[in-house]
């Protein structure tokens, strides 16, 4: 059997995924996006569970969006009941930038709620962009049961998916704020829907002074 030059490129890049320096890996992915071939497929997805490096991580992404959506949604979806949390985490975050709403059904509730961090912000941010016109009241209830998870990160990021679904969210909102532990971060989250240019850090802030002082000045803005 003849090698063609095409081959060769293609092991080259394969190999390229795999070294120790994530700057090769980094051209590696940049090379396999640029000339996308199936074959690639299935080592992106091997890389994106294991890549140490975020910017490598990024670009592995981008090499897949680039890819024909019949060859990598399913094989995203597979990774994202992967046990591995990266794995997830990554598949999830690809699916967000495919933006194909066929794969909104694995965006479960568990995923939503996932006991890793990283993993369940990436799913809050796919499931903002899959979901259903009509589903979005149902994701906010759900995204709500999370307010007060986490560090700033995290409650900055589900903030950001909540404020991202719109006015359907206040009904949740108000809600939560009525459970003392995750109320500075739903009249936050309030503050933010209604003044988006508002810093996270000043919202919550004064979310916790307006909770001490016993008010709701969000409340009815």
């Amino acid at each position: 059997m003849t090698i063609t030059q095409q081959d060769t490129d293609v092991m080259r890049a394969l190999q390229g995924l795999e070294d120790d320096r994530s700057s090769v890996r980094l051209r590696a992915a940049l090379a396999v996006g640029t000339a996308p071939d199936p074959r690639f497929v299935g080592k992106l997805l091997e890389r994106c569970a294991v890549e140490p490096e975020f910017f490598v991580r990024d670009m592995l992404t981008w090499a897949l969006t680039r890819h024909p959506v019949s060859l990598t949604l399913p094989e995203l979806i597979r990774a994202v009941r992967c046990e591995q949390p990266q794995a997830r985490s990554q598949a999830l975050h690809t699916l967000s930038k495919i933006g194909d709403r066929r794969a909104w059904p694995v965006v479960t509730r568990e995923l939503l709620c996932d006991a890793d961090d990283e993993v369940a912000r990436a799913a809050w941010r796919t499931a903002v962009v899959l979901v259903p016109e009509g589903e979005e009241p149902a994701l906010a209830a759900v995204l709500a049961t999370q307010l007060g998870r986490g560090n700033r990160e995290t409650q900055l990021s589900l903030s950001r998916a909540l404020v991202a679904l719109g006015d359907v969210i206040v009904p949740a909102l108000r809600a939560a704020a009525s459970t003392p532990d995750v109320r500075a971060h739903a009249l936050a989250t309030q503050r933010l829907l209604h003044d988006p240019d508002t810093g996270f850090e000043f919202a919550i802030e004064e979310a916790k002074r307006v909770v001490a002082l016993g008010g709701d000045r969000q409340e009815g803005r």
